[in-house]
């Protein structure tokens, strides 16, 4: 049995309290299971518990075997002094304080069914690891469950752009453009436009804005996707531009083995959608102020919609011509726009700002932007779970790689109904 799993049952009491005794045969009460620690430190603290008719308050330190104690040095560690009751699967030896007091101790078996399921998630084959008992699990529960992890998606979300608020000296704006060059790279570039984007700040950008070969000179130039030896005279053009821009700025370009090709739709390349952010940049003013007060996905889309410079209408690549095409983004592309940087940015200003009701529209607007196409929504179609718009997919996509894939059973609301039995129809 693992430790987790131990920590588990105490702190839910999935064991029998009325046959609590010690290894010596002291009765044990139960009285207030204390809280989880999850930083250093004894595991459970402010625990009450009733040994032989003594009340004790302090700690609890859980163990697989006893001996653990002494491998993990707690009896040379001051703070597990305050451990008035040490819990273990398997009573290997006595343990004691660093003073040599004994501390008491308890052998803590698991309700059998509960080890059962928990034994089964464990296995490896399964897409996720509560498959088996996924029937049990009532539509209104998991319902529930899916607004949870929707918030639990979005303040993860927020902690990173604090943190990105924090480099930029809480400018919201270069924050945002921030986030909207990531999603513009989707998940298989993200890495290098968030690069790009980074090394080309609003600022720079914005000293040049009535000249638009000079912001897609930088962008290409940055991305490093400019050749020494230009294909054609536009691309001639921008790296004569560049050259002169990344001396007058002292620029250094990203590394271009980062951007990625292979298996890619033609309008998913990095050249069409540095075309398109460039466009989009050299027209928007303080588009971060003006999504603000935007109250539908269709008004969103139509600021975040662009097309590209003459060039594009006629090219996939420098030096490659190809058929006419507006390469204007397609709904499904501005709705992941939406989702990916749009929603998570109003969500952590209406945080920072205490701002219910912007936390409310952005709630309204992912209800009303239809629900992602991927493997991982695909999959949970499987277990008769359907996403009916992003608000839902994005709550299914947190459960399955925050909690599913990382095997977070325990620390899992689902996980934890069914081990519990509290969320069953029978």
């Amino acid at each position: 049995m693992k430790e987790d799993l131990l920590q588990y049952a105490w702190q839910y009491r999935l064991y029998d309290g009325s046959q609590l005794l010690t290894v010596d045969g002291e009765p044990i009460s139960v009285i207030n299971v204390g809280e989880l620690n999850r930083d250093a430190g004894p595991d459970f603290f402010n625990v009450k518990v009733k040994i032989d008719g003594t009340i004790w308050a302090g700690n609890v330190e859980v163990h697989v075997t006893a001996s653990d104690w002494y491998k993990h040095h707690h009896d040379e560690d001051p703070r597990y002094d305050s451990v008035v009751l040490h819990v273990v699967e398997r009573s290997d030896t006595r343990i004691r304080r660093t003073n040599g007091d004994l501390i008491p101790q308890m052998e803590l078996r698991v309700d059998v069914a509960t080890l059962a399921k928990y034994e089964d998630f464990k296995r490896p084959h399964h897409w996720i690891h509560c498959e088996k008992h996924w029937e049990r699990i009532s539509h209104e529960f998991l319902q529930l469950q899916l607004c949870r992890m929707l918030h639990l998606r979005l303040s993860r979300k927020t902690e990173e752009i604090f943190a990105l608020l924090k480099q930029n000296r809480n400018n919201w704006s270069e924050v945002f453009y921030r986030l909207l060059a990531k999603s513009f790279g989707m998940h298989t570039n993200a890495q290098p436009f968030d690069q790009l984007a980074q090394s080309l700040p609003i600022p720079c950008l914005a000293k040049h804005k009535d000249h638009p070969e000079q912001v897609e000179a930088l962008f290409f130039g940055q991305a490093g996707l400019l050749k020494e030896t230009p294909s054609d005279d536009y691309e001639a053009l921008l790296q004569r531009e560049y050259n002169f821009l990344r001396h007058k700025f002292g620029l250094t370009p990203i590394d271009p083995s980062l951007w990625k090709f292979a298996r890619m739709r033609p309008n998913n390349s990095p050249y069409v959608r540095i075309a398109q952010f460039t466009t989009l940049v050299h027209h928007s003013n303080n588009l971060f102020s003006k999504i603000l007060e935007m109250k539908d996905p269709s008004t969103i889309r139509q600021a975040l919609q662009t097309g590209v410079s003459p060039y594009w209408h006629t090219h996939m690549k420098f030096g490659a011509e190809s058929p006419y095409t507006t390469k204007k983004m397609s709904d499904a592309t501005l709705d992941l726009l939406i989702i990916n940087a749009v929603s998570p940015a109003l969500y952590a200003y209406a945080i920072q700002k205490e701002d219910e009701e912007t936390q409310d529209r952005m709630m309204a607007i992912l209800e009303q932007i239809p629900a992602e196409k991927n493997h991982t929504v695909e999959g949970w179609k499987r277990f008769g779970v359907c996403a009916e718009n992003a608000f839902q997919s994005q709550a299914l996509i947190e459960l399955k790689t925050q909690y599913c894939d990382a095997r977070k059973c325990l620390q899992c609301s689902i996980g934890h109904a069914v081990l519990a039995k509290k969320c069953a129809d029978d």
